[in-house]
C-alpha cells in the first residue's frame, strides 16, 4: 500500500447533506482518487457559514435526514476501504438534520438535581442509538470546556457548567453513553474553550493563564477522561502561551500541545482529531495549500476534520513524514474502523425514530432539571388570586400561544389588574448573538413589569440570557426551565403552579 493512501486515512473533509450535484460529484471524486478515510457531514453551506456571517437563520429544506442516508449510501459504494461517517451532534442528530430527536444542551444536563451522571449516560446512550441505526460512526462531541467566562460567544450552552468536577464527570458520562451504544465519541476543544472571548470561527483566541490555573480547570475533564480510558480527543484552535512557550501558537498545530503535552505528560493513548481546518483561527495562517494539513499532522494530530485542501496535503504530509509514521497513523485509524464496525459497512434503510418514548424521556428529564433559582412559589396563593381575577400572565417571544399557558390553565386578569403576574419568556435562540434574539423593547417592558408589582419569571431556554433581563431579584421568583420543548413546558406547569 503507498504511503499517500495511508495518509489519506486521515482526512475527513466536509460533506454537505444540501448541495449541487456537482458538489457531491466532488466528494465522490475525493473518494475514488484520494481514497480518503472518512466524511463530516453538515446540514448545508449556509448553515456552516452562519458562524463566519454572524446570522443564525436555518435554511427552509425538506427530506435532510433520507438525503443524509442516501448520500452516506452512494459514498460508501464507491469507497475501497469503508468511510469513517462522523457528524458533530452535541444534543443528537437534531443538531444537523431536522425532524429528528433532539435532546437537552449540555447546559441543561448540567442542571441535573438528581443521579446526574446515569441520566447523562442514558442521553448519551440514546443520542448514540440514533446515530447508529443512521449509518454514523462517530459523534464529535461532548464538550469538555469548562465555561467560566460568561461572555464566551461560542461555547456558552454547549458545556456542561462552570464547575471543572462536574463537567469531567458529565463529559465522560456523555462519552460513556455513545461508547456503550456502539459509536465513537471524543471529549473536546483540548485544552479547554470555555474561558475565551473570542470565537474560534472568526479569529484566534489566546487564553492567558498559568499552567497551574490550565491544571485546575481547563486540564482537569481531559485528564479525567484519559485516567478512565478515553479513546479520542478533538484539539481546538486557541492559543495557550503558557503550554507552548510562551508563543501564540493555535493548539491545534501545536507540536508541545498536543505530541509532549497531551499524549507525553498526559498519558494520552487514543487519536487525536483536528476541529475543522478551515475556521478562521487557522485556515488563514498558512497559504501554501497543504501546508496547513502538514502543520496539523506533524502536531499529532490523527484525523484532520474539514480540510480544504485534501489533494495538497496528502502531498504534503507524504513528502514529509516517515514510512514509520504513517504506519503508525494509519493503523490507529484501522483498529478505529474495525472498533466501531465501520469494515462492516452495509446499505443503510432510513430508520424510524421511537418518538413517544423520547417523549417520555424529555419529561423524566425535564422533572429533574426545572428549578426555582430565585425566590419561592406559593401555588396556593396563585390559585386564590386566579379566582379572584387578579392573576395576570404574559409571555414573551412566541408566535402563538404556548403550550405552558394552555396548560397552566388558571383565569387570568388584565396585567394592569393584576396583584400579580407570570412573565413566561420563550428566549429565541440559544447563541447569545444579538442578546440571544431577544428584542429590547420587550425586555425593557420585563424589566420595568417586575420593579411595578410582583412577577414571576418562567425562563424557557438558555439560562444564560437571564442577565438581559435585569437583577432577578426585582422578581418574586425566577424558575429556570432550560429549554422549550413542549414536555418542559408541561412539566413548568405542573411543577410550580398546581
Amino acid at each position: 500500500m503507498l504511503k499517500t493512501q495511508k495518509i489519506a486515512q486521515c482526512f475527513s473533509p466536509a460533506a454537505f447533506i444540501h448541495d449541487s450535484e456537482e458538489n457531491y460529484q466532488a466528494i465522490e471524486k475525493l473518494i475514488q482518487e484520494q481514497e480518503i478515510g472518512g466524511l463530516t457531514f453538515f446540514h448545508s453551506r449556509h448553515s456552516a457559514a452562519a458562524n463566519f456571517e454572524k446570522r443564525a437563520e436555518t435554511l427552509d429544506v425538506s427530506g435532510t435526514f433520507e438525503k443524509l442516508i442516501s448520500l452516506i449510501n452512494r459514498y460508501q459504494k464507491l469507497s475501497k476501504i469503508p468511510l469513517l461517517i462522523s457528524v458533530d451532534g452535541e444534543y443528537g442528530l437534531a443538531m444537523r438534520i431536522e425532524k429528528t430527536p433532539q435532546y437537552p444542551f449540555a447546559i441543561t444536563l448540567g442542571a441535573l438535581k438528581k443521579d446526574a451522571e446515569q441520566w447523562v449516560e442514558e442521553v448519551g446512550y440514546r443520542m448514540g442509538m440514533d446515530m447508529k441505526r443512521s449509518g454514523i460512526h462517530l459523534n464529535l462531541a461532548p464538550c469538555a470546556d469548562v465555561n467560566t467566562n460568561s461572555n464566551n460567544p461560542v461555547i456558552g450552552y454547549r458545556s456542561f457548567g462552570d464547575d471543572p468536577e462536574k463537567v469531567a464527570k458529565l463529559s465522560f458520562a456523555a462519552y460513556s453513553g455513545m461508547k456503550k451504544a456502539g459509536i465513537g465519541a471524543c471529549l473536546k476543544h483540548f485544552p479547554g474553550h470555555g474561558d475565551t472571548a473570542v470565537d474560534s470561527h472568526l479569529g484566534l483566541p489566546i487564553l492567558h493563564k498559568s499552567k497551574e490555573e490550565l491544571e485546575a480547570e481547563e486540564l482537569l475533564p481531559f485528564q479525567y477522561g484519559i485516567d478512565r480510558g478515553v479513546e479520542m480527543i478533538m484539539v481546538g484552535h486557541l492559543a495557550v502561551p503558557a503550554l507552548t512557550g510562551g508563543k501564540d501558537i493555535p493548539a491545534s498545530i501545536s507540536r508541545a500541545l498536543i505530541t509532549d503535552l497531551l499524549k507525553g505528560e498526559m498519558g494520552f493513548q487514543g487519536l487525536v482529531i483536528s476541529d475543522a481546518l478551515n475556521m478562521k483561527a487557522v485556515a488563514n495562517l498558512y497559504p501554501e495549500p497543504g501546508e496547513l494539513e502538514w502543520q496539523a499532522f506533524h502536531a499529532g494530530n490523527d484525523i484532520l476534520c474539514f480540510s480544504d485542501h485534501v489533494k495538497e496535503g496528502i502531498q504534503k504530509i507524504s513528502q514529509n513524514t516517515s514510512e514509520e509514521e504513517a504506519d503508525l497513523v494509519f493503523q490507529k485509524i484501522m483498529d478505529l474502523k474495525k472498533r466501531l464496525g465501520v469494515m462492516e459497512s452495509k446499505n443503510i434503510e432510513v430508520p424510524t425514530f421511537d418518538w413517544d418514548q423520547h417523549s417520555r424521556l424529555q419529561k423524566d428529564l425535564a422533572k429533574n432539571y426545572v428549578s426555582v433559582i430565585f425566590g419561592e412559589i406559593n401555588p396556593e396563593n396563585l390559585q386564590a388570586l386566579a379566582k379572584d381575577k387578579k392573576l395576570g400572565y404574559r409571555e414573551y417571544f412566541t408566535q402563538n400561544s404556548s403550550v405552558f399557558s394552555q396548560q397552566l390553565d388558571l383565569p387570568v386578569a388584565p396585567i394592569e389588574l393584576a396583584e400579580k403576574v407570570i412573565l413566561a419568556v420563550f428566549v429565541p435562540s440559544h447563541k447569545s448573538l444579538n442578546q440571544f434574539g431577544m428584542d429590547q423593547v420587550e425586555l425593557d417592558e420585563i424589566k420595568a413589569l417586575a420593579k411595578s408589582k410582583p412577577c414571576i419569571l418562567v425562563h424557557f431556554g438558555n439560562p444564560l440570557a437571564l442577565k438581559h433581563l435585569g437583577n432577578l431579584e426585582d422578581f418574586e421568583a425566577v424558575v429556570c426551565a432550560y429549554q422549550g420543548f413542549e414536555e418542559v413546558q408541561e412539566v413548568g406547569s405542573i411543577i410550580n403552579f398546581n
